[in-house]
């Protein structure tokens, strides 16, 4: 199992959970995941989140591996400027 954290938003979404955990070994299989179990999330998850993984932020690295002991953050989609 795979801890999340969520962040903002998000939490409203997850009926107020600030931490879930998700079988998953990639994104894909995480956000699919979430979305199964808190459909709220689906259509944030659907516009775009950023996902942090051991401090690094990816967007749209749908294959990238999670560890079991790995530290997964999901926030809103964050731009750069």
């Amino acid at each position: 199992m795979v801890q999340v954290q969520l962040w903002g938003s998000l939490r409203d979404a997850a009926e107020g959970e600030e931490t879930v955990e998700v079988e998953a070994r990639n994104f894909k299989q995480l956000l699919d995941r979430l979305s199964e179990r808190y459909p709220g999330l689906k259509p944030q998850i659907e516009r775009g989140v950023s996902l942090a993984l051991d401090g690094r932020i990816y967007r749209e690295a749908w294959f990238t591996e999670i560890g079991p002991d790995s530290e997964v953050v999901l926030m809103p989609y964050m731009k750069g400027g």
